[in-house]
């Protein structure tokens, strides 16, 4: 390029142009090509991206199965939102194996997990669930919550919304009391508390039968354990876990 800008011509002879018919016909080698370069590039510029889906923890304790038998439903609550996916986790049971025995205590699913503290970091959102004991949660859930205090220290679980269903004896035995006393742990851990208010419309307000459950969460009458939940109950727990990966799903977009 000259200061003009004008082009140079190149100084580079071109090559001449055969005149022999056969030179014309010959066909350039080809260019070796390294198959796993090119199976690489193929399979970084094809293969779509898959987003993971964001995680409900369902982390609870139940003696006589009423509170696995929300759990369960409330899973098919949360897996009902697109994106968002419930993991069932139970807490570590702190009667000896003697003891249960002598409780009647029905063998514990081993399909279900537990869970340690530590792996609570992983949750997107947790739903706690428990039996009451009079009026508090049970030992089971509170040594679990005892065990968080690394957590605690360290603030892993601040903003994170979560939220409480439980089980009790009695129509005056906690249904509200038992998540009221809960919301301590956490406030100390900076987590949010998502309760479902009267969102599960007309089903809150029924009287034609006995119904477990709250504003505080869904919940369950045990009576002297013999009493399954009925399938207003049931709904109120899947809307509950339906509720919550909503609201998951939501903070995770702001």
């Amino acid at each position: 390029m000259g200061k003009g800008g004008g082009c140079v011509p190149s100084k580079k002879k071109q090559p001449p142009v055969s005149d022999d018919p056969v030179s014309t016909t010959l066909e350039a080698e080809p260019i070796p090509v390294n198959d796993e370069e090119t199976n690489d590039i193929a399979s970084t510029s094809l293969e779509p991206t898959i987003s993971s889906k964001l995680k409900v923890f369902i982390v609870f304790y139940s003696m006589y199965g009423h509170v696995e038998g929300l759990a369960k439903r409330m899973k098919k609550g949360v897996d009902g939102v697109e994106g968002v996916e419930a993991f069932l986790y139970r807490v570590a049971e702190t009667l000896s194996d003697d003891v249960l025995i002598k409780m009647k205590v029905p063998e514990k699913d081993v399909g279900i997990p537990e869970i340690t503290a530590a792996e609570l970091v992983n949750a997107d959102g947790v739903l706690f669930g428990f039996p009451t004991r009079y009026g508090c949660m049970a030992a089971q859930m509170k040594a679990f919550f005892d065990s968080t205090g690394q957590l605690w220290k360290e603030q892993k679980l601040a903003g994170k919304p979560a939220g409480f269903f439980v089980s009790t004896g009695t129509q005056g035995g906690g249904q509200e009391t038992t998540a009221w006393t809960a919301i301590t742990q956490l406030t100390h851990h900076g987590m949010l508390f998502v309760p479902i208010g009267y969102t599960f419309g007309a089903g809150m307000f029924k009287m034609d039968s006995i119904r477990g459950g709250s504003p505080y969460g869904a919940g369950v009458y045990a009576g002297d354990g013999s009493r399954e939940a009925n399938e207003t109950e049931l709904a109120l727990a899947e809307h509950q876990g339906k509720y919550m990966a909503s609201m998951v799903k939501r903070l995770a977009q702001t």
